[in-house]
């Protein structure tokens, strides 16, 4: 099964990925994670899209995506999951990981980017401290 988490910084893909992880076994890739793969990025891209599609109906994978270049990547069959959170908590999470300070121009680009995923089509959409994660899991893998 093939998994895409799709949304912006600091949205809680990695968490709900984490989550899924633990009840499904498998990988988790982000971003630009597969450039491990190869030395050549036009190599890495080409044999991650191969294990993206094998991904499909063979072993487990999770990619979490938060550009929309990425999109282009994720083969037919891959279960898209939109995760959603309110421009307030995005930018307290970004806070946190930037050590409690929001720089103006990060929060411009936070704020500009809010809802750049939302009119795509996804099979499931998680609104992070909203949704019960466990329920949310559960309902993803029944």
């Amino acid at each position: 099964m093939l998994i895409a988490l799709i949304g912006e910084n600091c949205s809680g893909k990695s968490t709900l990925a984490e989550a899924i992880n633990l009840k499904l076994g498998g990988e988790i890739f982000s971003g630009k994670d597969y450039l491990r793969l190869a030395k050549s990025e036009s190599i890495a891209q080409a044999l991650f899209k191969k294990k993206l599609k094998e991904a499909v109906t063979g072993d487990d994978l999770i990619y979490v995506i938060t550009e929309k270049e990425h999109l282009a990547l994720l083969p037919e069959g891959a279960v898209r999951v939109l995760v959603t959170a309110p421009l307030d908590t995005i930018k307290e999470r970004f806070k946190a990981r930037m050590h409690g300070v929001l720089p103006p121009p990060v929060e411009k680009m936070l704020e500009m980017k809010h809802g750049c995923f939302d009119s795509g089509e996804y099979e499931y959409r998680f609104r992070s401290g909203e949704d019960d994660i466990e329920e949310f899991c559960d309902k993803l893998l029944n």
